[in-house]
């Protein structure tokens, strides 16, 4: 039986994925760089993101540094102004409250996920939450979400990944954990083939729960 549930953040609790990928977009048009969305999207995949487009077209590390900075303060205006819920996340939490104890493992920065969740209501149903800080190697690596194994204390078996993403998938199946995709618009060309469930919303993980 499933008993703990390993969220990722963004792009299954709240829809910034594509946010971050216009934060790059403009970020590289300020240098006369086109930020290509399905290369974006191919790399994202590996882990790698924006910067590889950048380093192709030939910028330098100091200039990618700065636009780096420039891409996080674009972000960080898009977290302020735009809209990021998913409908229905905060009752779909409480709900799998009563059935599996719950974590955030993300790839987000500390400063991005305390700006997200100033004021809503998502992170008081989870035991934990394991941002970008708080281990070594991103996904797809496998560290971020055998470090929320251990935080629980579950055996592999015990537990369910949900993301959005290839990266986030690889992450998982690297880490020997069942994965359900919730649907995104954004990544929906993703290849999700080792995915052990497919899901256009999140109230479908209690059924999951149910019958696993």
């Amino acid at each position: 039986m499933k008993k703990y549930l390993l969220f990722d953040h963004d792009g299954v609790l709240v829809d910034t994925e594509l946010w971050y990928y216009r934060a790059g977009e403009r970020a590289l048009a300020d240098i006369g760089v086109a930020l290509d969305k399905d290369r974006y999207l191919r790399d994202m995949s590996q882990g790698v993101g924006t910067w590889a487009q950048a380093r192709a077209a030939g910028v330098d590390e100091p200039t990618i540094d700065r636009q780096r900075a420039v891409r996080n303060d674009y972000y960080q205006e898009y977290l302020r102004t735009e809209a990021i819920e998913i409908e229905g996340v905060v009752e779909t939490l409480a709900e799998l409250s009563k059935h599996a104890r719950m974590a955030i493992v993300t790839t987000a920065k500390r400063v991005d996920f305390d700006l997200i969740h100033a004021e809503r209501q998502i992170k008081q149903f989870m035991d934990f939450v394991l941002v970008r800080e708080d281990y070594q190697l991103a996904k797809p690596h496998p560290e971020p979400y055998l470090t929320g194994l251990q935080r629980f204390g579950a055996a592999k078996e015990e537990a369910l990944v949900v993301e959005d993403s290839s990266r986030g998938l690889n992450s998982a199946v690297a880490a020997g954990i069942d994965c359900a995709i919730v649907h995104n618009e954004f990544t929906k060309a993703h290849d999700f083939a080792q995915a052990s469930y497919r899901i256009e919303r999140l109230s479908e993980l209690t059924d999951i729960l149910r019958a696993t």
